[in-house]
């Protein structure tokens, strides 16, 4: 109870401020251990294995929120069963102007051309190696330098410094907020790509010894035959998966007059059906056995169950909880467990693909 009442005050308190500020003091209270949210609820019913990895729970907090690997173990007790850092690139950089997140409250969205500001590969991996001893899947998701001459070379060495102390990697190629880089999504370009850095993973983990699978992060806004040439390229390459999806550029319609306007990329509720219809997709397309994670729209234990049937073998959300608060993860996985028991089956896995084709086949 007093747990709750803190939460709707720091949100409101939260609200007052611009949001970079807020997402800033949101860190700070991580870190500072503060109780933001209720003990995690542990199912072993939950338990998924996915490209090698084994997660406590398949909900987890996307890229872009700790982008400095600050705070991974601190999202963890939310309730999440897995944490992605980043994204990391390997020079610090500090994004694009400000301001550059803008809140649309009455959709539940964010607007955001925040720029890959971070602080480097030096720093996240001095963070990363010192809780390398901890148990909790921690991903690491890495990026290419606005300004770098070989944004391939980038990603090979994310690949190379991170593989030690990464439970898996993504390659996210399908951010609006960096000038080109979703062109690296087109077939050619993709291909080396994903040449260089599964050969980069195989070597550091030959060097680590242990398994690092590779996952690609893609756009949302893409058409029929850029996922069929993404699908193909992934298989060739053995890529153990795919992120479906990124922000997108496209603007449904808004109830928010204010922002909605603004350049970026746009997360939140609006993005669920375009996402979602992606996902499906690019399942139909890789077949059952390829990894996917499902996000955009995450807010509810009924979208992220959306999300699961519609193709995901794991779920991640972000801005869901700006909205929801830090108790959103917890509530979640609690009605992933009351789920299982309503429909007296064993394992989330048992819906998996069993909506497949009612989103895959809706128009955009």
């Amino acid at each position: 109870m007093i747990l709750d009442v803190l939460e709707k005050i720091g949100r409101k308190g939260l609200f007052c401020v611009d949001p970079e500020t807020a997402h800033g003091l949101s860190i700070k209270a991580l870190k500072a251990g503060l109780p933001v949210a209720k003990s995690p609820h542990h199912d072993p019913r939950l338990r998924t294995t996915v490209a090698g990895v084994t997660f406590d729970n398949p909900l987890g907090m996307a890229a872009g929120y700790d982008k400095n690997a600050e705070v991974p173990d601190a999202l963890l007790t939310l309730g999440f069963g897995f944490a992605e850092v980043g994204t990391v690139t390997p020079l610090p950089q500090s994004g694009n102007p400000k301001p550059r997140i803008f809140r649309l409250a009455e959709d539940g969205a964010v607007i955001n051309r925040l720029g890959f500001n971070n602080e480097g590969h030096d720093a996240a991996e001095r963070r990363l190696a010192a809780r390398a001893w901890r148990a909790g899947v921690v991903g690491v998701n890495i990026g290419a330098n606005k300004d770098s001459t070989d944004r391939i070379g980038d990603y090979a060495l994310g690949v190379e410094r991170f593989a030690p102390f990464a439970s898996y990697l993504t390659v996210n190629i399908s951010s609006p907020n960096t000038p080109g880089l979703r062109d690296m999504q087109a077939r050619e370009s993709l291909s080396e790509l994903l040449s260089r850095v599964v050969r980069a993973r195989d070597s550091a983990i030959a060097k680590a010894g242990h398994q690092v699978p590779l996952f690609l992060k893609i756009a949302p806004d893409l058409h029929q035959a850029d996922l069929e040439d993404i699908a193909a390229e992934v298989l060739e390459k053995q890529v153990e998966g795919v992120i479906v999806s990124n922000t997108t550029i496209s603007r449904p319609a808004l109830k928010s007059s204010a922002h909605k306007a603004e350049t970026g990329g746009l997360s939140g509720r609006p993005l669920f059906e375009r996402s979602t219809v992606a996902l499906a997709r690019m399942r139909k397309l890789l077949g059952p056995d390829a990894a996917l994670i499902g996000v955009g729209g995450v807010d509810s234990v009924d979208t992220a169950l959306e999300k699961i049937r519609a193709g995901a073998d794991l779920v991640q959300l972000y801005t869901g909880m700006i909205y929801a608060g830090p108790a959103l993860p917890g509530r979640i996985v609690q009605g992933f467990s009351k789920f299982l028991d309503k429909e007296r089956i064993s394992s989330l896995s048992e819906i998996r693909d069993s909506r497949v084709v009612h989103w895959a086949d809706r128009s955009l």
